[in-house]
């Protein structure tokens, strides 16, 4: 890894419920996430452009991926503004831990539990 490089390439969020998941990530972001089945998994793949360099990741069912609200912290992407996500989030059956939080020249920062009971972290600019 090089400064040059993402220090993250992939992402995978557990889930018990892909359906349920799958539609909460796409009611607070307002996105469609595609399905699909790999390995003896359930994937839904937030929105990425092939080829771009930019990391992505998904959602992920499986006897393996069990969701949790300890361990790594991924920050999901909540441009242009966090609190239109944030608006949303209990809505769609999450919780909010940590409201929107200034973090100085870097922008904002907030702190979700989805609605599999994983802790999410949101970042934007505004």
């Amino acid at each position: 890894m090089t400064t040059k490089e993402n220090s993250l390439n992939w992402f995978e969020i557990s889930v018990s419920d892909i359906k349920r998941a799958k539609n909460f990530y796409e009611t607070v972001f307002k996105i469609k996430m595609e399905e699909s089945d790999m390995m003896g998994m359930q994937m839904a793949f937030f929105p990425s452009e092939e080829g771009s360099g930019k990391a992505s990741g998904g959602l992920c069912q499986s006897p393996m991926h069990k969701p949790s609200g300890d361990g790594a912290k991924i920050y999901l992407n909540g441009n242009p503004d966090l609190s239109d996500a944030l608006s949303r989030v209990e809505k769609a059956g999450g919780k909010i831990m940590m409201p929107k939080t200034a973090i100085g020249g870097f922008g904002f920062m907030a702190g979700i539990i989805d609605c599999e009971g994983n802790a999410v972290a949101l970042h934007s600019n505004n």
